[in-house]
C-alpha cells in the first residue's frame, strides 16, 4: 500500500504545498500569522460566514465588527459605482456640448447659425427644443428667424431668471410657451441662460426644453451650458458686427 504524504513541487528552488494539503488548521495558522489578511482582501468578508455567538460577548463583537466591514465595502462599492456611472454621464454630456459649439462655428451665416441651434442642437444635445428669446419689444422679428427665435417682451429674461441670475435648471415643469412655442406641450424640465451678445444688442435667453421630467434639475452642473451660450454669444457678435 502507497502511503499518500503531502503533494510538494519545486518552484524557483522553493518547496510549494498544493490544495491538496490544505487543511483547517493550515488555513487557521495562516491566518494566525497574517492578522491582517482580511484588511487587505475585503471582498472575502462577502463570503465568509461568522458565529453570531459562541461562548460569549467577545464573538458578538467580533461578529458586529465583521458585518460593519461588510457594509463598508458595499458602501464603497456603492459609491464607486455611482462615481464612474456620473464620470461617463459628464463625459458624453461634455461631448455633446463640444459637438454644438462646432455645429455653431460651421454655420456659413447667421441665418444658418439660427437653424443650426434651433434644430440640430436638439439633436446634438438629445433635447426636445431649443429655442432663442429675444427681448424684442414691439420691434417684429424677421419672418427668416421667426421659426427658431422667440420674441420676448422687455424685462421678460430678468423675469424669468431673475435680476441677478444667469442659469436655471427646472425639473418638472410645464413648458412655458413663451419660450417654446408650440412645443412647449413636450417640455417637462428645462435649461435656461441669459444670453448678453452685446451691449447694444437687447437681453436674450437659450432655453433647451427635454420630455424627461430629470433631464435638468437644480443642483446639476451649469458650466457646460455656460460655455455653450458664451460661444452663441460670440458668433452672434461676429455675424452682426457687433461690439463686445
Amino acid at each position: 500500500m502507497t502511503d499518500k504524504g503531502p503533494v510538494t513541487r519545486s518552484r524557483g528552488g522553493k518547496a510549494t504545498t498544493s490544495l491538496q494539503d490544505l487543511t483547517a488548521e493550515r488555513v487557521a495558522e495562516y491566518l494566525r500569522a497574517h492578522p491582517d489578511f482580511l484588511i487587505a482582501h475585503p471582498d472575502l468578508l462577502e463570503v465568509l460566514d461568522t458565529p453570531e455567538q459562541a461562548g460569549g460577548n467577545v464573538v458578538d463583537f467580533q461578529h458586529a465588527m465583521v458585518q460593519r466591514l461588510r457594509d463598508e465595502t458595499q458602501k464603497l462599492r456603492s459609491a464607486q459605482d455611482y462615481l464612474v456611472t456620473n464620470a461617463r454621464a459628464n463625459q458624453t454630456i461634455q461631448s455633446r456640448v463640444h459637438d454644438s459649439v462646432l455645429a455653431i462655428l460651421r454655420a456659413s451665416s447667421f441665418e444658418a447659425m439660427v437653424q443650426t441651434v434651433t434644430t440640430d442642437l436638439a439633436i446634438i444635445l438629445d433635447v426636445d427644443a431649443v429655442t432663442i428669446g429675444v427681448e424684442a419689444g414691439d420691434v417684429p422679428i424677421p419672418k427668416a428667424y421667426a421659426a427658431g427665435i422667440r420674441a420676448l417682451p422687455q424685462g421678460a429674461v430678468d423675469g424669468i431668471l431673475g435680476p441677478n441670475r444667469d442659469v436655471m435648471l427646472m425639473a418638472q415643469v410645464t413648458g412655458d410657451p413663451r419660450l417654446f412655442g408650440a412645443a412647449s406641450g413636450l417640455v417637462r424640465s428645462q435649461a435656461l441662460t441669459r444670453l448678453r451678445a452685446s451691449s447694444q444688442a437687447p437681453v436674450g435667453l437659450l432655453a433647451l426644453g427635454s420630455r424627461k421630467e430629470d433631464g435638468f434639475a437644480p443642483g446639476q452642473g451649469t458650466e457646460l451650458l455656460g460655455f455653450l451660450a458664451r460661444a452663441l454669444e460670440t458668433m452672434i457678435r461676429q455675424w452682426l458686427h457687433l461690439p463686445s
